[in-house]
């Protein structure tokens, strides 16, 4: 008796899963039909967490496995060596690297501000070109709240670029103007990080 009574529990327990599960497929078939249009995705990146640029690289690496051409500027990067950028760049990814490194390293405002306009030309000139099917902007964020680039003139690029090209932003306090115009936005919060324990960044993991 006692075995027939925890089958049945059993059973009614498999019944109300299967009625849950099949109540969010019917959510997520949905959400599927609905979402029709077709149109180029502006994705932001932004927060204090690490893996950013990663996220970023990462869906740059899905484009051309899609047979997608893509294209890279990476702003305040400096000239050390790029993990990703090696292995993109044999993908045939174009990158464009700033090249003065962060600001604290320079300070030099009057040479950063040159060196990003530099690059921020290189930018719109790929934010213009039908054929980039996406584009990141790697660590632009950074740019804008130092005012380094004028908002204004990024919003502008991005508003009118070709209609399916897809953009990325990543770095941290993006400019809520660009968060108000993205499409998808995700914050990357830090728990813990090993560099605060007075571990190094590490080639392979880390760069």
């Amino acid at each position: 008796m006692t075995a027939q009574t925890d089958n049945e529990q059993t059973q009614i327990k498999a019944d109300r899963h299967k009625e849950r599960q099949q109540k969010l497929k019917q959510g997520v078939d949905a959400k599927i039909a609905a979402a029709q249009e077709e149109k180029g995705i502006l994705l932001v990146l932004t927060g204090n967490g690490k893996g950013k640029s990663t996220s970023g690289f990462g869906t740059v690496a899905r484009a051309v496995g899609h047979g997608k051409k893509a294209a890279v500027v990476q702003f305040i990067k400096g000239t050390w060596e790029c993990g990703e950028r090696n292995l993109l760049e044999g993908a045939g990814v174009a990158f464009h690297v700033m090249g003065t490194g962060f600001t604290w390293e320079t300070q030099d405002k009057e040479k950063d501000t040159a060196a990003a306009l530099l690059a921020w030309e290189v930018a719109e000139q790929l934010l213009q070109d039908e054929s980039i099917d996406c584009v990141m902007l790697d660590e632009l964020t950074y740019m804008v709240s130092y005012h380094y680039l004028d908002v204004e003139r990024v919003l502008t690029a991005l508003r009118n670029r070709p209609p399916m090209q897809h953009v990325i932003i990543t770095g941290r306090a993006c400019h809520r103007a660009i968060i108000e115009l993205a499409d998808t936005v995700s914050e990357v919060q830090p728990l813990k990080h090993a560099f605060e324990a007075g571990i190094k960044a590490q080639q392979g993991f880390d760069y």
